[in-house]
């Protein structure tokens, strides 16, 4: 997308322009969540991989968005995108 612009090519006495656009393609799962199993009081950790690395994600319980806390962790490396729940309980599943 940074690349989109207007481009010239220049032979002194005159020019041809151009204008490039750059249409982004859409972010993909290359490897969605899977299901998991926990022991109450344990530590969880949900991963799924994207094909573009730094996309923004957005995590949610149901239809609640889950914000960074003591319970909830977020980490993203590239394209791998990591949920970590701590001190889990039946309420989480």
């Amino acid at each position: 997308k940074s690349d989109s612009d207007t481009y010239s090519c220049d032979i002194g006495d005159a020019q041809s322009r151009a204008k490039l656009t750059v249409q982004e393609s859409p972010v993909i799962f290359k490897q969605e969540l899977q299901n998991e199993e926990a022991k109450e009081g344990k530590q969880v950790r949900l991963t799924c991989e994207l094909s573009k690395p730094g996309a923004p994600v957005k995590w949610m319980k149901g239809d609640t968005v889950l914000h960074a806390s003591e319970k909830y962790e977020f980490k993203q490396h590239g394209t791998v995108a990591e949920l970590i729940i701590r001190d889990v309980k039946s309420i989480d599943a």
